[in-house]
């Protein structure tokens, strides 16, 4: 699942690396810090190079940290992958071309591969987005966690101070009994939540109306044509 990455960052017979070997993979992570990413100092990758070492795992861990990956030791495969990616966009960075994506990009990637589902579940990681069985419906979460949290209209939106009315719920007639008051009084917060809403939509339902208008409304009239419009 991690060959094309490989194959884009130069490593050494890509074909035939097994992350489920423990050699293989320390060298694997050794190499990536030593040629690509470059986190630490030279002279700081002393525990991290101490391959047979039995406190590999603790600096590993340590490494995980330092470069802020969203994942923990135990999540191999994931936290492997995460590192390709940052390495690849050093090494992209850095060459100054594309030749790394164009080599990612060579083939096709079928919705079904697992190095795709890989990447469906770092971002969900990230995103602090529940796993589900089925990656399609994980990656259907984020598109809507990103449309409505991470567009430029929603952190703009985000980023309006607006200074909250207080509600006297009391005042507000349910119309229905739950038969229990703490529930009585959550409709009645969902309802004014919704009527809330509804009042954002009502006005940019105005504001396209106000729009279409000033465009249908206004003929303008040339007197060398002898008629009236645009």
């Amino acid at each position: 699942m991690f060959r094309r990455k490989l194959t884009a960052l130069d490593y050494h017979n890509p074909d035939a690396f097994d992350c489920t070997d423990e050699t293989q993979f320390r060298n694997c992570i050794v190499w990536l810090e030593d040629q690509k990413i470059r986190h630490y100092k030279i002279e700081d990758r002393g525990n991290l190079r101490n391959i047979p070492s039995s406190d590999w795992p603790k600096a590993y861990q340590q490494y995980l940290q330092d470069v802020n990956c969203p994942f923990g030791g135990p999540e191999r495969q994931e936290a492997l992958d995460w590192l390709l990616g940052l390495a690849v966009r050093y090494e992209y960075g850095d060459n100054g071309k594309s030749s790394v994506l164009e080599t990612l990009c060579s083939s096709a990637r079928p919705f079904n591969s697992p190095d795709f589902k890989a990447g469906v579940m770092a971002l969900a990681n990230i995103l602090k987005i529940q796993r589900h069985d089925d990656y399609l419906v994980m990656l259907k979460a984020i598109r809507i966690l990103i449309q409505e949290r991470l567009s430029q209209e929603a952190i703009a939106k985000a980023s309006q101070n607006k200074e909250g009315i207080p509600v006297a719920l009391d005042k507000h007639i349910l119309g229905f009994d739950t038969g229990d008051a703490t529930l009585n009084e959550a409709a009645q917060i969902l309802r004014l939540l919704h009527i809330e809403e509804l009042r954002e939509l009502q006005t940019k339902i105005n504001e396209a109306i106000v729009a279409v208008q000033a465009i249908i409304a206004d003929p303008k009239t040339d007197h060398r044509l002898g008629k009236v419009g645009r």
